[in-house]
């Protein structure tokens, strides 16, 4: 690879780039985003901007649509409807034309100026790098369900480097390859990408403040998504399921052992409808909590049996009519 003059390995970058940036109500942004993308992958080689508009319901396709008339190296695609950040991510993946794949978010909380640390880490012999920030700018409760969700990608995933992962990662296109052929309506990136290699680290990043109001992952949607990651990529739930059936029978049969053993040592039953009720109550709760886990792999089951689609592609590179 040749290096620009002037620059460091860190600073070149490979010949082809595609960054992916899933885009929704975030129309104010764009310009920026774009050109400060521009401006750090003109210093190596070939690369194109490839923005997915998640049904925005403000001008954000228009916006885009606008800065891919003026700039050939934009990809604009426009989706049917809002189908979530990681379903976004996948049609932007499909399309990539290059060796390598950045995401990032439209926000410009993930800086473009970091991007040549990732390609960097990346030639070192991974397959897929994170950008890890080093200091996070959300607020209390936001951090806390992203920690939760970091969790529970970590069971899903099965590799360490789960609890620094992000949505500014870089990684070989080749990796999509192992799930071109995944249709379900749930997608978790992160998990796909682990269904290619195991390669994975991490690299720490600057995190700068949200552009354009506040976030649209709330901490509800960060806890639907960590809860379609463990049941739509684990078996971790249904284990759990069975282990409180076991302890719960194995309390059970205690109860059991001690009336039986009451009556026969004291000659009595063990006294007090406050006893019997709780023990039933705890039961009633262990079994309905092991039925909603199955519920939950039960629906997810159906979905994908009505073959709902990842996503629906209504324009490429051109305007909405």
């Amino acid at each position: 690879m040749t290096h620009l003059p002037g620059t460091t390995a860190a600073d070149s970058l490979p010949t082809g780039v595609s960054v992916v940036v899933p885009v929704y109500n975030n129309a104010s942004a764009l310009d920026e985003l774009v050109a400060r993308i521009e401006d750090v992958m003109r210093r190596g080689g070939q690369f194109e901007i490839v923005l997915v508009n998640d049904g925005s319901a403000d001008a954000s396709w228009q916006t885009i649509a606008e800065l891919a008339e003026r700039s050939r190296l934009i990809v604009a695609i426009d989706l049917m409807r809002n189908y979530g950040q990681h379903n976004a991510l996948l049609a932007g993946i499909r399309a990539a034309r290059y060796d390598v794949v950045i995401t990032m978010d439209d926000d410009l909380q993930h800086p473009p100026e970091e991007v040549p640390k990732l390609l960097a880490k990346l030639h070192e012999g991974h397959d897929v790098v994170y950008g890890t920030p080093i200091r996070e700018q959300h607020g209390l409760w936001r951090d806390a369900a992203s920690r939760l969700t970091k969790l529970a990608l970590q069971d899903a995933m099965g590799v360490e480097t789960a609890r620094h992962v992000s949505a500014f990662r870089a990684f070989r296109t080749r990796l999509r390859s192992a799930f071109a052929g995944y249709r379900g309506p749930f997608v978790s990136i992160d998990v796909l990408l682990t269904w290619g290699t195991t390669r994975f680290t991490a690299v720490p990043v600057r995190h700068d403040p949200r552009r354009g109001g506040p976030s649209n992952y709330t901490v509800a949607k960060l806890f639907a998504h960590a809860l379609n990651m463990m049941t739509g990529f684990s078996t971790w739930p249904l284990q759990l399921a069975s282990v409180v059936g076991f302890t719960f029978t194995l309390f059970g049969v205690g109860v059991l052992v001690y009336v039986v053993g009451r009556y026969l040592l004291q000659g009595g039953v063990v006294p007090g409808f406050a006893f019997l009720a709780s023990a039933l109550a705890i039961f009633s709760g262990a079994q309905l909590f092991a039925l909603g886990i199955m519920g939950e792999y039960l629906a997810r089951m159906h979905f994908r049996m009505m073959e709902r689609p990842t996503y629906t592609i209504r324009a490429v590179g051109e305007a909405r009519d």
